[in-house]
């Protein structure tokens, strides 16, 4: 048996602490509410500690996935949602979600409804999932809403995993030509440098480059050189995160070649159908949801023209009129969606956009990936191959003055 620490009121209002000793934490809250007191805080002896690693750790969400699901099921089989939630605060093996869950469920039980105790924790629940599940709280079919939340996160992770997987092979493939070229450059050339050092005349200018290459790489402004690397990659992914920086990379993304941009927009259309086909069968008011959707759509370009749209439905204006003047929404995607609010179903329809998208991002990342390998391939070639040539070409002046 544990022993735990606890902070209770009793039936005259009165704050009291003590221990008391327990198998589990739910068995403690039990025994406590026996005795007539209302549980405030609990905590098990020797747990608890601060750990430094606190501020890496999150939520994947793989795990937040399986607690959506769990917390579905148990709502829907009639559990108190304060119980549902000491038992997934428990049996969950994620120590961020753990602890997530235990201030969710000590929220709850202090009277905040499900989606306030949620907000307060945006890291883990996102808009789109506190917004959804005071839906389902409203419209009294959060069990329903929370199986809706799990599988349109099932489905962005599983997008995001394909463009992760397109995209893991061309980035490792480069680290390791760097690596090769840095390793040739450092303890390579050098060496070979020596030996054409007191052959006089002038080395060929591919010779030349490397070596001026390797004396920099070399010397102690080499570190530098790598430092100024990590530094403009850090730097660049900050300047993507800022307001300019979303905007500008959201065009430019959009028309990379080589079927990269074809495979982002594709992409955002998926996330964009599919979230707000979610968010407007869920019950969410349309103005609300396109917010939330544009909010979360991860491309500037869509996120203002879903912006521009809310703005027009206020003064009337149908949903798919503001979409057809921006170029990242074919023909089909706002003829359908104006058939869907023709007929009354624009969630039914957007369902169909993003199972349509989601098939095309398949085909479309099998395509990526066949265009990417060769191309690697020449390109950590011409790195490498560069090299080495550079380097034998003085071997072939000189079998020349030989003859």
């Amino acid at each position: 048996m544990a022993t735990f620490t606890y902070k209770v009121r009793n039936r005259q209002g009165d704050i009291l602490q003590d221990q008391i000793e327990g198998d589990n934490t739910m068995a403690v809250v039990s025994e406590l509410r026996r005795q007539g007191l209302l549980v405030i805080d609990i905590k098990e002896q020797g747990v608890g500690q601060k750990d430094i690693l606190e501020p890496f750790k999150s939520v994947k969400m793989a795990d937040l996935v399986v607690f959506t699901r769990q917390f579905a099921t148990m709502i829907n089989a009639g559990m108190p949602i304060v119980r549902a939630l000491y038992v997934l605060g428990e049996q969950t093996t994620n120590k961020k979600l753990q602890e997530t869950i235990v201030q969710i469920r000590k929220d709850v039980e202090a009277g905040l409804a499900l989606s306030e105790a949620l907000a307060k924790h945006p890291k883990v629940f996102g808009r789109l999932y506190v917004e959804m599940v005071k839906a389902g709280e409203i419209g009294g079919i959060l069990d329903d809403i929370l199986l809706r939340v799990a599988t349109q996160l099932e489905k962005d992770h599983d997008l995001r995993r394909k463009v992760k997987s397109a995209m893991t092979y061309p980035v490792v493939v480069l680290v390791l030509a760097v690596l090769a070229a840095s390793f040739m450059l450092i303890f390579i050339v050098p060496i070979f440098a020596k030996m054409f050092k007191n052959l006089g005349g002038t080395l060929p200018l591919p010779t030349r480059i490397a070596m001026g290459i390797s004396s920099i790489l070399t010397s102690p402004f080499g570190v530098l050189v790598y430092v100024a690397m990590g530094a403009a990659i850090y730097g660049f992914l900050r300047w993507k995160k800022t307001e300019q920086g979303r905007k500008i990379w959201g065009r430019v993304v959009l028309k990379i070649p080589a079927k990269i941009g074809d495979v982002v927009q594709k992409v955002a259309l998926a996330r964009f159908a599919r979230t707000l086909g979610t968010l407007s069968a869920a019950g969410v008011p349309i103005l609300q949801a396109l917010e939330i959707t544009a909010t979360s759509s991860g491309n500037w370009v869509i996120e203002r023209a879903l912006l521009q749209s809310r703005d027009s439905i206020r003064q009337g204006i149908p949903i798919y009129k503001p979409l057809e003047a921006e170029p990242v929404f074919p023909p089909m995607v706002t003829r359908m969606i104006a058939v869907g609010e023709e007929t009354g179903d624009v969630d039914g329809m957007l369902t169909k956009i993003a199972e349509f998208y989601e098939s095309e991002v398949d085909a479309a990342v099998k395509a990526l990936t066949s265009i990417i390998e060769p191309l690697m391939i020449v390109v950590v070639g011409g790195i490498v191959g560069g090299i080495i040539i550079s380097m034998y070409l003085p071997m072939f002046q000189i079998y020349n003055l030989i003859k």
